[in-house]
């Protein structure tokens, strides 16, 4: 992708992040569910128990692409000192209204490419959270993550992996025709464009990329989320002395699943990653 490209794109995420900030919250159930947030709450958990403390201080924890501090909470819950990092000054100003309060919160305007605004080894841990296909260089954005870690400190992923093990094949139909309540709650969330990416992907498998520029809540996304590539991500962070720590996949609970059929098949397919790497 060109500067002026990734110039345009990133303008536009962040016109539209300012836009829907203060709805944010309430128009993204398949993140802000009860199942959901309890996972990420224990992933948090896990990430700090893991990462230890310096000289009995909270961890220092930046949250990259903070949004509305959907991550920022768990960590402020937990105990951490939380630097949220967003190119939608709008989101950063929500994050302030809700967490401000703590006495632990700091908050970042970065420019989307990267963290040149933070010193080198200046965090213990370094979190992002389904938030690289807004990113125009994201293996880029990645390795700034590392190198703003301290030694021995983490890195954390915590995104979509629509690759193999969610293709639009017999399986996935299977699942979607028993977890989808119908009628849906929400026709903006039951008919979203990216949901049917994978049912068509197979016949563009040689376009690299695509701009979504309409959403219903005004997303943009520079990459489909099947087109994060894990392998390249783990190369970068490799190369910048992080190693695998915890490697999770798991079947996202959405709000427009029912429930029962979900604990059926959360076994049996797989669309996000959690991935904790530990800088040597």
């Amino acid at each position: 992708m060109s500067t002026s490209e990734a110039d345009r794109v990133i303008a536009q995420n962040v016109a539209a992040y300012n836009l829907v900030a203060a709805s944010y919250d309430q128009s993204h159930p398949e993140i802000y569910n009860v199942v959901e947030q309890e996972r990420l709450a224990g992933a948090v958990r896990e990430v700090l128990a893991a990462v230890g403390r310096r000289e009995g201080a909270p961890a220092r924890v930046l949250d990259v692409g903070a949004g509305t501090g959907n991550l920022t909470a768990h960590f402020l819950e937990a105990g951490a000192t939380v630097v949220a990092a967003d190119v939608s000054p709008e989101c950063l100003r929500v994050v302030r209204e809700k967490f401000g309060h703590t006495g632990r919160l700091e908050t970042q305007l970065i420019d989307g490419r990267s963290l040149a605004v933070l010193p080198d080894e200046s965090l213990d841990v370094a979190a992002c959270y389904s938030v690289l296909h807004h990113v125009p260089d994201y293996v880029a954005l990645v390795a700034e993550m590392a190198r703003v870690v301290r030694s021995g400190g983490l890195v954390y992923l915590d995104h979509e992996r629509h690759d193999e093990s969610w293709l639009p094949d017999a399986a996935r139909d299977q699942f979607i025709s028993e977890a989808v309540e119908w009628p849906p709650k929400s026709w903006t969330r039951f008919v979203k464009p990216r949901n049917y990416w994978n049912r068509i992907r197979p016949l563009f498998q040689w376009q690299r990329w695509f701009n979504a520029r309409w959403m219903p809540e005004g997303d943009l996304h520079i990459w489909p989320e099947d087109h994060i590539e894990w392998t390249s991500i783990e190369r970068r962070l490799l190369d910048a002395g992080v190693t695998p720590h915890i490697v999770r996949d798991y079947l996202l609970y959405e709000a427009r699943y029912q429930r029962d059929a979900w604990e059926r098949w959360k076994d049996r397919l797989t669309d996000f990653r959690m991935w904790v790497g530990r800088k040597r």
